[in-house]
């Protein structure tokens, strides 16, 4: 049964999103929590690291559920966790009177448990779902939804937190129930027998496929992980900066903090259209963003006005919307079906690593030197572009077997040049 695309990839974005409301809805708010609960700032950054960290950790395991078992069956109980670890830090922070903190950061753990089977598997089932054209572009609104989420998630935490700094955990369950009930009867998995695999079995195609494509999956985790460390910390740095240096409070503060995010979804939104099958664009693409982020990063100690500053910041958004979209393509395109959701969610896991560090890394980073924290990053940046451009090409040759498709895909020997082979009808 054909599934409607644009009300699949609807339901299928509403995962992203959620997820990464995880982190980005109380970055505005962080400082608020840091007065009211007397914390240091290295304190309230574990309110991001521990829900990243956990998430990474855990991520793996959601992966091989999902292959074993299928893709919904992992998403939506974890759905479900991630809004009950924010019910918990709610509940503790209306009702304890001590340890509020320790059991607010128990409350993100579980949160970060629930996230690990929510956007990477969420990735995995669009590539099971759809091929070619169709792939790239509900990849790239599925990114898209990420940015998306970045983008309100400031100002909406801005907007919570005018109410009380804790209502921001009373609203992820709240968030959950739609996305839960839009997953359920909107999203059509594909029919497969995924018990017939045994688990050894199963790790050995998994590490034949690392072993395949080694450079591919390797340099792309490596800039997936980058581009949200670096993303995430100059969001940590800069909600401190507005507080201090203009006063910015609330959802005039958030109104900025979004902006750099909305040139990333912009970008996403567009990249996952312009992609198609084009590896060769797609390396172009991961390289170009690597490159733009390096060249911002090591402008920013120079910016002379808040005008420049700024417009810097959004050209790192920039860079990071067209690197994301053709590294998620990339990434899911590289294993069959029976192996995706645990290649995916390893990238999945990096991505998740890159989210814990930033904050406590930039936070550290901060305390030392503002020059050397952007130019540390630039060069980073410029390492990973480095580093794709030398390793991200079409490995192997011979077909890779879509099960549940029908689709079988000719893999060329030649690097990028892509032979389209007409896909065989499913069995009725």
């Amino acid at each position: 049964m054909k599934n409607n695309f644009w009300l699949t990839v609807a339901a299928l974005s509403g995962v992203p999103f959620i997820m990464v409301l995880g982190n980005s809805m109380l970055i505005p708010v962080l400082p608020d929590i840091k007065n009211a609960l007397n914390l240091t700032a290295m304190d309230v950054s574990l309110l991001i690291t521990l829900f990243s960290l956990p998430a990474g950790i855990i991520i793996p395991i959601a992966g091989f559920l999902s292959d074993r078992f299928g893709r919904k069956i992992v998403i939506i109980p974890a759905m479900i966790i991630y809004g009950l670890g924010g019910l918990i830090a709610a509940f503790v922070s209306i009702f304890l009177k001590q340890h509020v903190f320790t059991v607010i950061l128990a409350g993100r753990v579980l949160q970060g448990i629930g996230a690990a089977g929510t956007a990477p598997i969420a990735m995995a089932l669009c590539s099971d779902l759809f091929q070619g054209n169709e792939r790239s572009r509900s990849l790239g609104i599925i990114e898209s939804s990420n940015g998306l989420g970045k983008v309100i998630s400031p100002i909406l935490g801005a907007a919570i937190g005018l109410i009380t700094w804790y209502a921001a955990f009373i609203f992820f369950p709240v968030i959950v129930v739609p996305v839960v009930i839009g997953m359920w009867l909107l999203v059509k998995e594909p029919q497969m027998n995924r018990t017939q695999q045994k688990v050894s079995e199963y790790l050995k195609s998994v590490i034949s496929i690392f072993k395949s494509k080694t450079g591919l999956l390797l340099s792309s985790y490596l800039a997936g992980a980058v581009v949200l460390m670096v993303l995430f910390g100059v969001l940590f740095y800069l909600s401190e900066y507005l507080e201090q240096q203009f006063g910015l409070e609330g959802v005039n503060k958030g109104l900025v903090l979004a902006i750099p995010v909305l040139f990333m979804s912009v970008t996403s939104f567009a990249t996952g259209f312009i992609i198609k099958k084009k590896k060769t664009l797609m390396k172009s693409l991961v390289v170009t963003g690597l490159v733009i982020m390096t060249a911002a990063l090591a402008f920013l100690p120079l910016a002379g006005g808040v005008i420049i500053y700024f417009a810097a910041i959004s050209i790192i958004g920039i860079g990071t919307g067209l690197a994301l979209p053709c590294l998620n393509n990339l990434i899911t395109s590289a294993a069959s079906i029976e192996e995706r959701g645990m290649v995916t969610s390893l990238y999945g896991s990096v991505r998740f690593f890159g989210v814990a560090f930033g904050p406590p890394l930039y936070g550290y980073l901060m305390a030392k030197s503002t020059d050397l924290m952007f130019w540390s990053s630039a060069a980073l940046a410029l390492f990973s572009a480095i580093i794709a451009l030398i390793f991200i090409k079409a490995q192997g040759s011979g077909e890779t077997r879509e099960q549940g498709t029908g689709e079988t895909k000719k893999q060329p020997r030649k690097a990028f040049r892509l032979i389209p082979v007409p896909a065989k009808k499913p069995e009725s």
